[in-house]
């Protein structure tokens, strides 16, 4: 019901009365294939001032010359190149920051190689909610559909967690937002120092960042089909694993009233079904724990419909009861690897 509510406090974004430059910022290793097929889409932004920033980390492929190419096409297309990173400093992290230094405007889009933006209205949608107060854009990036029950997994997983820190954003409490569909001050960046509390943890540059400097002031949200960034989903077991490991490795990181609340939610998700199913077995309370499964359920899956449709991409609602079932064994054992992770990886 919390998510119900802080969901439902999200209007109509306004309509937008200036169109402040932006630079889109992405760091990229080893991702000529998807450049291939993102930088023409954000090209084609249809936004009066804006410019790419593709930083070229380390790649083993032909990223750096097919980029340097590009440049000379377009002026809005442009390249940094890292040939190495310093010591204890977290690769993904150092690309970033040398990305932002040298963007040019003050409005920083970040994106992932592998993300598709929606539509062309993209750099609109979140330009919309730039104002004097606001430090912070907050947008989600769903994964691509295909044939699976992995890539359904996948899609509710990141749609809960979409719900998740939308509600807590609407609701005053911002905790995180994703690098791959996030808007923040160049400005605000340099002063908090970027990046530098945290630099050796893989991961934490969306997340982290947000969770140490969003508040509920300074913080806004995008929502709707023109929001949305699309990601490539992984296709095998093991890979979103590792992916989810290294996400979930940052959370020992967040406040503490932000790691209480999400304990406390994943704790009684657990419980519902590792506590409620042998209670079925109880002859004085099946009736009772049966309806109580089930009015969960539905309310689950209303809760998932609705939200879809307000982020702006439809959801398969049949199929949510399964998945809830999944998902609690799924973060018994990620939210516990996570846990005593000590060392995670983005790439090589």
């Amino acid at each position: 019901m919390v998510f119900l509510i802080g969901l439902s406090r999200k209007k109509e974004d306004a309509t937008r009365t200036q169109s402040l430059p932006v630079s889109i910022v992405i760091c990229a290793h080893d991702e000529e294939q998807n450049l291939h097929e993102l930088v023409p889409q954000l090209l084609a932004q249809d936004y009066p001032e804006f410019e790419i920033v593709v930083i070229d980390d380390r790649s083993n492929d032909s990223t750096f010359d097919w980029l340097l190419e590009e440049t000379k096409k377009d002026h809005r297309l442009r390249m940094v190149h890292v040939n190495r990173t310093p010591p204890h400093v977290n690769g993904k992290k150092y690309g970033i920051t040398l990305g932002i230094k040298a963007a040019k405007y003050e409005w920083i889009l970040l994106t992932d190689a592998d993300c598709r933006p929606q539509s062309n209205q993209w750099l609109n949608t979140v330009s919309s909610q730039f104002s004097e107060s606001t430090n912070f854009v907050l947008g989600t990036s769903p994964y691509l559909k295909v044939p699976g029950l992995l890539n359904f997994f996948i899609r509710f997983e990141t749609l809960l967690t979409a719900i998740q820190y939308f509600s807590f954003a609407l609701l005053g409490n911002p905790y995180m937002g994703v690098g791959r569909n996030m808007a923040y001050r160049k400005s605000m960046f340099l002063d908090k120092k970027g990046f530098n509390n945290y630099l050796n943890v893989t991961g934490g540059d969306d997340d982290l960042f947000v969770n140490q400097h969003a508040t509920g002031k300074n913080t806004q949200v995008i929502m709707g089909h023109d929001s949305l960034v699309f990601s490539i989903p992984k296709t095998t077991w093991s890979s979103f694993f590792r992916q989810k490991i290294r996400h979930l490795s940052v959370g020992k990181l967040y406040k503490f009233k932000h790691r209480f609340l999400l304990g406390l939610f994943t704790l009684t998700w657990m419980l519902t079904w590792f506590v409620g199913i042998p209670l079925l077995f109880v002859p004085e309370l099946t009736y009772l724990i049966a309806g109580i499964l089930v009015f969960r359920i539905v309310l689950l899956t209303i809760l998932a419909n609705y939200a879809s449709k307000k982020l702006g991409h439809r959801f398969e609602a049949w199929i949510v009861p399964l998945l809830d079932f999944i998902y609690a064994f799924y973060y018994l054992v990620t939210g516990l690897t996570a846990l005593v992770s000590k060392k995670v990886r983005w790439k090589n």
